[in-house]
């Protein structure tokens, strides 16, 4: 996946206040509900150090998404007295958190992006009979995204109602305004729930290279719940499934470690390609441990597995931090992406491997 989202995240040099809470609107109560989770963060941060304009910044926006309806969360982030990044979290964080370090605590937020697979759905609605020779209207709803961020930020919507009279024809055109959508949005799948004769109609009409991402569903499809359409079905249709664009360089890894061509793996391999800024991609088979620690300074190349290694490249004062907040600075500094690929798809050594974007004789093999 790419973190372009979190490039604003790193403008700022820090120290970052970072906080994950709970932001339902499922409850009785919600706003006293989401008060008294902010306290407590609030005293948390407290606690760590951060000062009053970080704290006073961070409660302006806290509960401030009462647009998304149900279950969800918010990750807000501040930094030098000023907002750097609030986002939406499709599923509530497990445990509310709060966190004041030099840097931002942003893997959370990451994987609740994972596996960020983009889509079109589509939902075509009828009450008739099934045929084109009654009186009726068809109406069809569509709708971009990208899942699963996409269940509390919903895309650019499409609506179009046909008389049903004019319904083979008019899905013709319609089949090729989605394919064009679709390339827009690099669709994975294209999603489609309703009634059956009226959906049948149109993906039979829809272009060949559309009608082969197609993933039809059953179920209620509302439209009007001000969150993703189907998101039920998205739900169940891309758990445990893999993004094209990140199973593609998966392949790819696969292929150049079996060749020892541009690929590092292990803890050791990895970080030294991302100091000399050669890593396209990035692969863990999972997010590090709070427990696992690097070293970095201020520069997001700046990153070792001991202090004396940095101080060896001239680092002054080089800093141990977690290796999840210091891996996404370097990440984002340095323009790679991150693929998360479970153990069962490919078991990396030590967790952790690397496209490259080059070699030459300085990389480490």
């Amino acid at each position: 996946m790419r973190l372009s989202f979190l490039e604003p995240l790193y403008a700022e040099p820090g120290p970052f206040a970072s906080a994950y809470l709970d932001t339902s609107r499922d409850v009785e109560h919600p706003e006293r509900a989401i008060a008294l989770r902010w306290r407590r963060l609030r005293d948390n941060l407290t606690r760590q150090g951060a000062d009053r304009a970080l704290l006073e910044v961070l409660e302006e926006v806290v509960g401030a998404d009462t647009e998304v309806p149900g279950i969800h969360g918010q990750a807000v982030f501040a930094a030098d007295g000023a907002l750097v990044l609030d986002g939406e979290l499709p599923r509530p964080p497990a445990h509310d958190s709060a966190r004041y370090g030099t840097l931002p605590d942003a893997m959370p937020l990451v994987t609740q992006h994972i596996p960020e697979i983009p889509y079109l759905a589509v939902t075509v609605h009828y009450g008739g009979l099934p045929t084109a020779k009654t009186h009726g209207w068809v109406r069809v709803d569509a709708e971009t995204g990208t899942w699963p961020a996409s269940n509390v930020t919903p895309g650019e919507r499409l609506h179009r109602r046909v008389a049903v009279a004019t319904w083979h024809h008019t899905a013709v055109r319609l089949g090729h305004r989605l394919d064009e959508w679709a390339r827009r949005a690099c669709a994975d799948a294209v999603v489609i729930g309703g009634d059956d004769w009226a959906s049948n109609v149109l993906i039979r009409r829809l272009p060949h290279t559309l009608r082969d991402r197609v993933v039809r569903v059953g179920g209620p499809t509302p439209t009007d719940t001000r969150r993703a359409l189907l998101e039920p079905q998205l739900n169940i249709a891309f758990r445990g499934r893999m993004a094209s664009h990140d199973r593609a360089l998966v392949d790819i890894f696969i292929g150049r470690r079996a060749l020892h061509l541009a690929a590092a793996e292990g803890l050791s391999a990895t970080v030294a390609a991302l100091q000399r800024g050669q890593v396209a991609a990035l692969l863990l088979n999972h997010p590090p441990a709070p427990s696992l620690r690097l070293w970095a300074g201020p520069q997001p190349t700046q990153l070792a597995l001991t202090e004396a290694e940095l101080v060896s490249f001239g680092v002054r004062a080089p800093r141990e931090e977690r290796a999840d907040e210091a891996l996404l600075r370097t990440l984002v500094g340095t323009d790679a992406e991150l693929v998360v690929v479970p153990e069962s798809e490919l078991r990396l050594y030590e967790g952790v491997g690397a496209l490259l974007r080059y070699t030459d004789p300085g990389t480490p093999s």
